[in-house]
């Protein structure tokens, strides 16, 4: 029967011993050679340095690594504090939020009139539903599409009129300057059918 690898826990309370056993400052190498059952030992001292529960340090060229027994207790009772704290506070929002749902149910409370009001409204939705898809199918007919036109025709009736007057009024100047009107009309693109061209 083959024998199975340690798991990545095992891994890192191997490392541990070592470190806890001996209170001693290693090097990658070192421990490369002090803990041949554990292989990947980079990846474990990773683990365990980013867990808090081994401390790294460069010098001069080399990373050593240390644990002693008295900061991994440290470390695991800050982090059991902290954890405490995370906790309370989650409980602290889980009953703000529970409040809340109570506040907003107070009202809504299933009854013969709530029941009555909630199947008129949702009658009145499937109603105006139904009227805008009938008012859509009409399409150009749209009330509020038909005001947006007259609106849009009556903007250009009143500026093709105060063109008109301004026109106008150009060639009555013009006129009295004692100039040739039809040439000056001529020039302006102004033909017969011109109706309120008055000369």
């Amino acid at each position: 029967m083959s024998r199975r690898g340690l798991s990545m826990e095992e891994k890192k309370t191997k490392m541990l011993e070592i470190f806890h056993e001996t209170a001693e400052f290693y090097s990658l190498k070192e421990l490369e050679k002090i803990a041949p059952m554990v292989q990947s030992v980079k990846e474990v001292l990773d683990d365990i340095v980013s867990d808090g529960l081994v401390q790294m340090d460069k010098i001069g060229t080399g990373n050593y690594f240390w644990s002693l027994p008295s900061a991994a207790g440290a470390t695991k009772q800050a982090l059991s504090s902290k954890n405490q704290k995370e906790l309370e506070s989650l409980n602290a929002k889980i009953e703000e939020v529970n409040a809340d749902i109570e506040e907003a149910e107070k009202g809504r409370e299933d009854t013969p009139e709530r029941r009555r009001l909630l199947s008129s409204l949702s009658s009145l939705q499937e109603t105006s539903s139904s009227l805008k898809d009938e008012l859509s199918a009409f399409g150009a007919a749209d009330p509020i599409k038909y005001e947006k036109k007259a609106q849009a025709i009556q903007v250009c009736k009143n500026a093709a009129v105060q063109w008109t007057d301004n026109t106008m009024t150009l060639l009555s100047y013009i006129s009295g300057l004692g100039s040739d009107i039809e040439q000056v009309k001529a020039q302006l693109g102004i033909d017969d059918e011109w109706e309120d061209v008055k000369t």
